[in-house]
Protein backbone atom coordinates (compact mmCIF):
# COMPACT_ATOMS: atom_id res chain seq x y z
CA UNK A 1 0.00 0.00 0.00
CA UNK A 2 2.93 2.35 0.66
CA UNK A 3 4.18 1.90 -2.92
CA UNK A 4 0.74 2.78 -4.35
CA UNK A 5 0.56 5.90 -2.19
CA UNK A 6 3.99 7.11 -3.27
CA UNK A 7 3.09 6.63 -6.96
CA UNK A 8 -0.12 8.60 -6.41
CA UNK A 9 1.83 11.38 -4.66
CA UNK A 10 4.33 11.50 -7.55
CA UNK A 11 1.54 11.76 -10.11
CA UNK A 12 -0.15 14.51 -8.08
CA UNK A 13 3.10 16.48 -7.77
CA UNK A 14 3.75 16.08 -11.50
CA UNK A 15 0.27 17.35 -12.37
CA UNK A 16 0.67 20.35 -10.05
CA UNK A 17 4.02 21.21 -11.67
CA UNK A 18 2.51 20.92 -15.16
CA UNK A 19 -0.42 23.15 -14.14
CA UNK A 20 1.98 25.76 -12.74
CA UNK A 21 4.08 25.73 -15.93
CA UNK A 22 0.99 26.10 -18.13
CA UNK A 23 -0.15 28.99 -15.93
CA UNK A 24 3.21 30.75 -16.20
CA UNK A 25 3.27 30.24 -19.97
CA UNK A 26 -0.24 31.71 -20.28
CA UNK A 27 0.64 34.74 -18.18
CA UNK A 28 3.76 35.44 -20.26
CA UNK A 29 1.86 35.02 -23.53
CA UNK A 30 -0.95 37.38 -22.56
CA UNK A 31 1.48 39.90 -21.09
CA UNK A 32 3.36 40.00 -24.42
CA UNK A 33 0.09 40.50 -26.32
CA UNK A 34 -0.94 43.27 -23.90
CA UNK A 35 2.45 44.96 -24.36
CA UNK A 36 2.27 44.68 -28.16
CA UNK A 37 -1.09 46.49 -28.16
CA UNK A 38 0.79 49.65 -27.10
CA UNK A 39 2.44 49.93 -30.51
CA UNK A 40 0.33 47.85 -32.90
CA UNK A 41 -3.32 47.17 -33.67
CA UNK A 42 -4.51 43.58 -33.89
CA UNK A 43 -6.82 43.20 -36.88
CA UNK A 44 -9.31 40.47 -37.64
CA UNK A 45 -9.13 38.97 -41.12
CA UNK A 46 -11.94 41.20 -42.50
CA UNK A 47 -10.28 44.32 -41.05
CA UNK A 48 -6.91 43.25 -42.46
CA UNK A 49 -8.42 42.66 -45.92
CA UNK A 50 -10.19 46.01 -45.85
CA UNK A 51 -7.05 48.08 -45.21
CA UNK A 52 -4.31 46.05 -46.89
CA UNK A 53 -4.61 47.77 -50.29
CA UNK A 54 -3.33 51.00 -48.74
CA UNK A 55 -0.67 49.32 -46.61
CA UNK A 56 2.72 47.68 -46.93
CA UNK A 57 1.89 44.03 -46.26
CA UNK A 58 4.85 42.10 -44.85
CA UNK A 59 5.09 38.32 -44.48
CA UNK A 60 7.64 37.56 -41.74
CA UNK A 61 7.82 33.83 -42.42
CA UNK A 62 10.87 32.23 -43.99
CA UNK A 63 11.19 32.21 -47.80
CA UNK A 64 10.23 28.55 -48.23
CA UNK A 65 6.94 29.12 -46.36
CA UNK A 66 6.32 32.28 -48.39
CA UNK A 67 6.79 30.37 -51.65
CA UNK A 68 4.38 27.66 -50.50
CA UNK A 69 1.68 30.31 -50.22
CA UNK A 70 1.27 33.89 -49.03
CA UNK A 71 -1.31 36.64 -48.88
CA UNK A 72 -1.74 38.18 -52.32
CA UNK A 73 0.24 41.44 -52.46
CA UNK A 74 2.53 40.65 -49.52
CA UNK A 75 6.27 41.00 -49.65
CA UNK A 76 8.55 38.57 -47.88
CA UNK A 77 10.86 39.88 -45.15
CA UNK A 78 11.77 36.86 -43.03
CA UNK A 79 12.04 37.80 -39.37
CA UNK A 80 15.55 36.32 -39.32
CA UNK A 81 16.67 39.19 -41.61
CA UNK A 82 14.06 41.80 -40.67
CA UNK A 83 16.47 43.98 -38.66
CA UNK A 84 18.56 44.45 -41.79
CA UNK A 85 15.70 45.15 -44.20
CA UNK A 86 12.99 46.99 -42.26
CA UNK A 87 14.50 50.22 -43.64
CA UNK A 88 13.02 49.25 -47.03
CA UNK A 89 9.62 50.09 -45.52
CA UNK A 90 8.21 53.61 -45.57
CA UNK A 91 7.37 54.94 -42.09
CA UNK A 92 4.73 57.30 -43.54
CA UNK A 93 2.57 54.40 -44.80
CA UNK A 94 0.67 51.79 -42.78
CA UNK A 95 2.51 48.50 -42.21
CA UNK A 96 0.52 45.27 -41.98
CA UNK A 97 2.48 42.37 -40.50
CA UNK A 98 1.75 38.69 -40.37
CA UNK A 99 3.48 35.39 -39.70
CA UNK A 100 2.16 31.93 -38.94
CA UNK A 101 0.54 32.82 -35.61
CA UNK A 102 1.52 36.45 -34.72
CA UNK A 103 4.46 35.84 -32.36
CA UNK A 104 7.07 37.16 -34.82
CA UNK A 105 4.76 39.99 -35.85
CA UNK A 106 4.68 41.29 -32.27
CA UNK A 107 8.49 41.42 -32.16
CA UNK A 108 8.71 43.11 -35.56
CA UNK A 109 6.07 45.66 -34.52
CA UNK A 110 8.11 46.55 -31.45
CA UNK A 111 11.21 47.11 -33.60
CA UNK A 112 9.29 49.27 -36.09
CA UNK A 113 7.77 51.31 -33.27
CA UNK A 114 11.25 51.96 -31.82
CA UNK A 115 12.29 53.32 -35.21
CA UNK A 116 9.44 55.77 -35.58
CA UNK A 117 6.74 53.79 -37.38
CA UNK A 118 3.31 54.81 -36.11
CA UNK A 119 0.69 52.90 -38.10
CA UNK A 120 1.44 49.22 -37.45
CA UNK A 121 -1.12 46.43 -37.62
CA UNK A 122 -0.89 42.68 -37.02
CA UNK A 123 -3.11 39.95 -38.47
CA UNK A 124 -4.66 38.67 -35.25
CA UNK A 125 -4.88 34.96 -36.01
CA UNK A 126 -1.85 34.86 -38.31
CA UNK A 127 -1.54 33.19 -41.68
CA UNK A 128 -2.60 29.81 -40.28
CA UNK A 129 -6.24 31.02 -40.13
CA UNK A 130 -6.19 33.10 -43.36
CA UNK A 131 -8.82 32.11 -45.91
CA UNK A 132 -8.48 35.09 -48.27
CA UNK A 133 -6.66 35.20 -51.59
CA UNK A 134 -3.23 33.60 -51.65
CA UNK A 135 -0.46 33.28 -54.18
CA UNK A 136 1.89 30.33 -54.56
CA UNK A 137 5.23 30.55 -56.31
Amino acid sequence: MVIGTSILESITISLVIIAILVGIWSIIRYYNIFRAKKYAKFLSEPEFKKGMRKAQVVDLRESNNFKDGHILGARNMPYSTFKSFYTDLRPDLPVYLYDQNKSLSMRAAKLLHKHGFKDISILDEGYQKWDGKVKKE
